[in-house]
């Protein structure tokens, strides 16, 4: 067995045990071209080859093809079943086939051989107010969108009134923060309240985040602030609409009480409107979740197999009953004299590496339109390859490899843009880490998954950016040379790429127009900066001449890939500065822009607009996890 470590220059050495690949290339470097770099990168990376046989027969989609499965359910809609409150169809499938902590109490403690604690919401309330809801989330839960306007949604939204049906709990999990092993973490202000089962046999998870303490709110008083709720709840429905995977979030109701916090961390705390947010998902499983019962000894051991026989079941049952027949083996690189494995007889690596490659197609999708995360502890990374746990997000701004929207991480920048997809792998080495020490996969077995979430996010990373560029084939030199470009003269990323499908497939244009449709982007560029940008436009529209697509097809494509809309922080701090003065209207709107941001809209131009110079200020670009 191999040792792997990650050098981060503020940590210490952090040293796992993990059999890994040769090095071969950092994904970083995809993001930081022509030697440009930040700092507090992670170094790990590996040679995704692999000697591969099988039947594409079999019942495990065969590695490297991203299927349907590689996505989050469906979210089909429910065929017109509608339901009240009183009537949604409830399973508690969680509490009634795991192991749960024998105390009901919210007193902070260190819960131990349990996946959860009963645990009812607490918070206080005067006067609750709905202040936004997705009526696409209703129709996953088949609940009728009128139900909105009951005079009593507010308050059982804030779980100050029980939701009948529901059996409320908070999760129990660990899980590393920058790097390092916190121990026992949880669901320090969120109370699930319990799993519905829609008209279609979809599972889908709610959960008050803000609803008061639990057994792990720790020193926390288990609520959230007005600010950071519209910006969890916006951002979950815009992601939506972006296409990419995430959790999603039914309503956002106001307490009607204060919350004490301090949002710089710099003693000066003040009191903040405290709000509710009902976050859905078909589950809220972390890589966290299984890390907690590893970290405990032999004792736990066997609770990491039960949760992810549970998870297997319920959010993975295609992977219960693989054809043996099938033949699927594989080598991992550099173990060519190790045994050939047949992943088709062990369920648990076949789920370790859909896990992978799930979230290897989550972060290139978030590369390809300018995510930052923020904050990509361990605890923070979802089983089913979904974006989790919104804090201090950003999108790209202006294309800087190295931005990170998280005060926090600015001394060394360890979840910045361009390191994400290194440092997700180290997330997902901590992942087969946990599963290898309960004996569910071999050390081999975990090594594959670590290779496939390298080849699945090339391959993903790699498509979505051919896309972007509106070409037929990757041109790695070319996409490369723009990165450098965009990041040399900070360019707004979104901005760029919607305007680059005005660009005409005519090598004949002469070279003082070639610049003029992206003119709204390139700004303050002096002469040698635009004889750059001509030079990259004469490569690309050689490109775009040689494929034969139409300039009208290829805009048509381009533009259902490179957004007008994103959630900027500051359109996010105009709706929050709106909100705590009452007026919700803005909260709304955004809501509605960001569900069709592929979509011209006229009239809402406002919203696509380069930032303000008011949007570079503390507490907009850049945020705390204060919250």
């Amino acid at each position: 067995m191999l040792k792997l470590s990650v050098r981060l220059p503020f940590l210490p050495l952090l040293p796992y045990s993990a059999v890994v690949p040769p090095t071969a290339f950092p994904l970083r470097a995809l993001f930081f071209p022509s030697g440009r770099r930040g700092t507090g990168s992670a170094r790990f990376s590996w040679r995704a080859r692999t000697a591969l046989s099988g039947d594409a027969s079999s019942s495990l989609p065969p590695a490297g093809e991203v299927t349907a499965a590689m996505d989050p359910p469906s979210e089909v809609k429910t065929g017109g079943v509608k339901r009240t409150l009183e009537d949604l169809n409830w399973d508690h499938s969680f509490v009634r086939e795991l192991p749960g902590d024998p105390r009901s109490d919210a007193i902070p403690r260190e819960v131990l051989h349990a996946c959860y604690s009963k645990v009812s919401p607490s918070v206080e309330v005067e006067k609750p107010d709905l202040v936004a809801w997705s009526e696409s989330v209703a129709e996953l839960l088949d609940l009728d969108p009128t139900e909105f306007r009951r005079p009593e949604f507010p308050l059982i939204f804030t779980g100050a009134s029980p939701l009948p049906g529901g059996l409320s709990y908070a999760q129990c999990y660990g899980g590393h923060q920058f790097g390092m092993w916190a121990g026992q973490l949880g669901d320090g202000r969120a109370i699930t309240l319990g799993e519905v089962v829609n008209s279609r046999g979809e599972r889908w998870e709610l959960q008050l985040k803000g609803a008061g303490k639990t057994p792990y709110s720790r020193f926390a008083d288990g609520l959230a602030v007005l600010r950071s709720s519209i910006r969890e709840f916006l951002c979950s429905e815009a992601m939506k609409g972006l296409g990419i995977p995430t959790t999603r979030a039914l309503c956002l109701v106001t307490t009607g009480k204060g919350v004490i916090r301090d949002m710089f961390y710099d003693g000066n705390p003040k009191e903040e409107p405290g709000a509710v947010v009902c976050r859905v998902a078909q589950s809220f499983l972390r890589f966290g979740s299984f890390q907690i019962h590893a970290s405990r000894g032999k004792e736990d051991l066997e609770i990491v197999r039960t949760l992810a026989d549970y998870a297997i079941k319920h959010h993975f049952p295609h992977l219960e009953n693989l054809s043996k027949s099938a033949g699927l083996t594989f080598k991992t690189e550099g173990q060519e004299s190790m045994p050939t494995v047949d992943l088709t007889s062990n369920k648990y690596a076949a789920w370790a590496v859909e896990v992978a490659e799930r979230t290897a197609v989550l972060i290139a999708r978030w590369q390809g339109v300018g995510f930052t995360h923020g904050v990509l502890n361990t605890d923070n990374m979802s089983v089913l390859g979904l974006t989790i746990d919104y804090g201090p997000f950003g999108f790209l701004d202006a294309f800087d490899p190295s931005f990170t929207p998280n005060t926090t991480d600015l001394p060394g920048r360890r979840y910045c843009f361009a390191n994400q997809p290194d440092v997700v792998l180290w997330n997902i080495a901590q992942f087969t880490t946990t599963l290898s020490a309960a004996e569910l996969i071999s050390t081999e077995e975990a090594n594959y998954a670590m290779e496939r979430y390298g080849t699945k996010f090339m391959d993903e990373y790699q498509s979505v950016m051919t896309k972007k560029l509106g070409l037929t084939k990757y041109n790695k030199p070319l996409i490369s040379k723009l990165l450098n470009n965009l990041a040399v003269d900070k360019v707004d990323y979104t901005i760029f790429f919607r305007l680059l499908s005005n660009i005409k497939a005519d090598p004949s244009i002469p070279e003082d127009q070639l610049v003029a449709p992206l003119k709204a982007a390139l700004l303050d560029i002096g002469s040698e900066r635009k004889a750059a940008w001509i030079s990259w436009l004469q490569t690309y529209i050689q490109d775009l001449a040689a494929s034969g697509v139409s300039d009208e097809q290829r805009k048509e494509v381009m533009n259902s890939v490179n957004p007008k809309f994103i959630l900027r922080n500051y359109l996010c701090q105009s709706a929050i500065d709106a909100a705590e003065l009452g007026d919700y209207s803005e909260v709304r709107r955004l809501l509605q822009v960001m569900e069709r941001p592929y979509d011209e809209q006229p009239g809402m131009e406002k919203y696509a607009r380069l930032p303000p110079a008011w949007a570079y200020r503390p507490g907009v670009c850049m945020l705390s996890c204060s919250s």
